[in-house]
């Protein structure tokens, strides 16, 4: 436990909770391509863009909107592509299929009806993860802003053990020499003062001390409430890291979906249709 009342002390162990902390903080970690968060996957190509490439060692917010807008302009490029090659293919099977498939207008109903539902539900999700979106970036501005604040606190706090140091050795050297007036036998000693010049000084050394006292007492102040504000940030910095790394899984766990090309369950539905109309038709005769 840090004594608090030992300003040194305490401002050792602000340093190097500030220090546990920077090496904790992982905000920054977001600049890193999605693809090599897990570690375990090879690392893609890289892309043709230099926006983020020449700041991936000192990342800056406006490189990470960068990457951001750029990403999100690749996904929708895949996303087109995947959608085009998957409706060729099944278009394909289709015509060239033995017997081909024919599509009715109530199935395309059906289709069509599902499809609103899974658009109504997919914007549901989207605007609830635009808002957490949000709720994020203004979290993280706020906490930037903090920190900083933090920060500067910090280097202010860190000149004052010199300070208090120098005004400890002249408080020294003050009473050293009035001791040697007191002791000192030459009448021509310019510390031999009478006794009003004496009560004065006294009193103007004693206004120092009192106010060196009270720098001293609202430092110590400062430090605990420091203290936790640290902690608070810390604290809401690993709910933002553990927040990131959900987002990144589902991510990623996207990516991998279309990358491999698993159906979206409406094919095997409709292989299911077309066998419950060849049974009915064969039970009818028809």
């Amino acid at each position: 436990m840090t004594d608090t009342t030992d300003p040194y002390a305490v401002l050792q162990q602000l340093e190097q909770d500030q220090g546990d902390l920077k090496q904790k903080l992982a905000i920054i970690r977001i600049s890193e391509p999605i693809s090599d968060v897990g570690g375990s996957n090879p690392t893609p190509s890289k892309r043709g863009s230099d926006v983020s490439i020449s700041n991936l060692n000192d990342p800056t917010p406006a490189s990470l909107e960068a990457d951001l807008t750029h990403y999100k302009e690749l996904f929708s490029k895949l996303r087109f592509s995947y959608l085009e090659q998957v409706t060729k293919e099944k278009f394909l099977r289709a015509i060239v299929g033995d017997p081909p498939l024919v599509v009715g207008h109530n199935e395309n109903v059906e289709l069509e009806t599902q499809l609103a539902e899974v658009k109504a539900e997919l914007k549901s999700r989207k605007e609830e993860a635009r808002l957490m979106i949000e709720e994020m970036e203004t979290m993280g501005r706020e906490l930037a802003r903090r920190y900083k604040n933090v920060d500067v606190q910090m280097t202010q706090l860190s000149t004052l053990p010199d300070s208090i140091e120098n005004l400890e050795s002249t408080i020294a050297g003050l009473r050293a020499k009035q001791v040697a007036s007191m002791t000192s036998s030459d009448p021509r000693s310019s510390q031999n003062l009478p006794l009003p010049a004496t009560m004065a000084l006294l009193s103007e050394r004693e206004a120092e001390l009192a106010a060196l006292n009270r720098q001293i007492l609202a430092v110590q102040n400062t430090l605990p409430r420091k203290t936790r504000e640290a902690e608070a940030i810390e604290r809401e910095c690993s709910v933002l890291e553990r927040r990131k790394v959900e987002a990144t899984t589902q991510a990623r766990e996207a990516q991998r979906k279309k990358q491999q090309g698993e159906s979206d369950g409406l094919e095997e539905m409709g292989r299911w249709y077309r066998g419950a109309e060849e049974t009915l038709k064969e039970m009818v005769g028809v």
